[in-house]
């Protein structure tokens, strides 16, 4: 897929373009004008009106092109046109499309906005209909960002003129060092990172370059930094700002079931999702939490059976179904730590046998645990710590922080 680069910044598509007074030098006066130069999506849309509408719910391409005089020759050749691109049932309700009109209101182009930087532009200049599936030019800035909690780290970064984003991205970065939940009015946020925008308007929140946190007058800092060809986020001593989970909640076992958005209930006898994964194990066998966190349930359910849940940082969360019962002193509220025990393999609730129904959340989305990668604890080598002192050293000045 080529890209189309935007030759000059535009106010929407549509709008009459003028290209830069050219340079006197090279155009002498009474010369000819300039050719036109291309929009943003590589069309010449110059003089051209535009229509800006909305595709509707349950209306087909096809008919949504109809709808707006693309004629019946052109239409026929849709399936032919898109061959090799975007297929027309990925054309969603919701998105934009611009109808762009000449003078007479011959239709000329019609550009679809498959998303903030893909489009499918059609070309209906003659009798061939041509379709192009093509990505806008995305343009990067680095910058910093300050925001302060007044209400929540969502909102504080639009008041800081930031994406929401990038609230997501500190959440990522921050996850073991932070409690996203115990957030208080006057903490704050710096952060140096890329914003990606088309035609200067922002659009997403890129690569966290350094970030801190400030709680209280006491300042954690981390820093991105390039180990065995990977960047990975160190605090100021070099050590890595992520403890890793174990790799499963207990031993002895093996699996019966998989994370499946499809699987045949086993006693239900229904297909529904199973977003988990089933650990056969003896009864009584010790279940382990998966890492540091803070019990958030201690219940029955009548699926589930006993369950224990746990938020290990803003980011993950596990649960443990079936257990046969608890262990001593878990319950909500309290703190757990890696490995210790939180309750027994049991076959509560519907269960066929004695298992362990394992599940992770990460940021409230269920992922499958075993593809979850376990991330790494070792410090930077001695050999790369004089490059990441200069790293720190100038990533402190552009946060505008001090080392302690």
């Amino acid at each position: 897929m080529l890209s189309i680069c935007a030759l000059w910044s535009c106010g929407g598509p549509g709008q009459p373009q003028s290209a830069q007074p050219p340079d006197s030098a090279s155009v002498s006066p009474g010369g000819p004008p300039p050719e036109p130069l291309p929009d943003k999506y590589g069309l010449l849309t110059a003089g051209l009106r535009v229509d800006t509408l909305v595709m509707p719910r349950g209306v087909a391409l096809v008919n949504f092109l109809r709808n707006q005089g693309v004629d019946r020759a052109h239409l026929l050749q849709l399936d032919d046109a898109l061959q090799g691109g975007l297929p027309p049932r990925k054309f969603r309700a919701g998105k934009r499309a611009f109808f762009f009109r000449g003078p007479d209101s011959t239709l000329t182009y019609v550009v679809y906005e498959h998303s903030l930087t893909e489009f499918v532009a059609f070309d209906l200049r003659d009798s061939l209909l041509r379709a192009r599936h093509d990505s806008l030019r995305v343009q990067h800035e680095r910058v910093v960002a300050h925001a302060r909690i007044e209400s929540s780290l969502w909102n504080a970064m639009e008041d800081a003129n930031a994406r929401p984003d990038l609230a997501l991205n500190l959440s990522e970065i921050f996850a073991w060092s932070v409690d996203f939940f115990g957030l208080e009015r006057g903490d704050e946020f710096l952060v140096s990172y890329d914003r990606k925008m088309v035609d200067s308007v922002p659009i997403a929140s890129g690569s966290i370059y350094a970030a801190a946190y400030i709680h209280r007058g006491d300042t954690l800092a981390i820093y991105r930094f390039m180990q065995d060809s990977l960047y990975a986020y160190w605090d100021r001593k070099g050590q890595s700002v992520r403890k890793a989970f174990l790799k499963a909640p207990l031993k002895f076992s093996r699996i019966s079931s998989g994370f499946s958005y499809a699987r045949r209930h086993p006693i239900l006898k229904v297909v529904r999702p199973h977003t988990g994964v089933d650990y056969a194990a003896p009864m009584g066998t010790p279940v382990h939490a998966l890492g540091d966190g803070k019990v958030i349930a201690r219940a029955y359910q009548r699926g589930g059976g006993n369950y224990v849940k746990i938020r290990h940082n803003g980011v993950y969360t596990t649960a443990y179904l079936h257990l046969s019962r608890f262990a001593k002193g878990i319950r909500p509220g309290v703190r757990v730590r890696q490995g210790q025990t939180i309750g027994y393999v049991g076959m509560t609730g519907y269960a066929t046998g004695p298992h362990l129904d394992f599940r992770v959340w990460k940021n409230g989305t269920p992922i499958n645990p075993l593809s979850m990668k376990s991330p790494p604890m070792e410090p930077l080598r001695k050999e790369n710590m004089d490059a990441f002192r200069d790293t720190v050293r100038r990533l402190d000045r552009e946060l505008g922080i001090h080392a302690e």
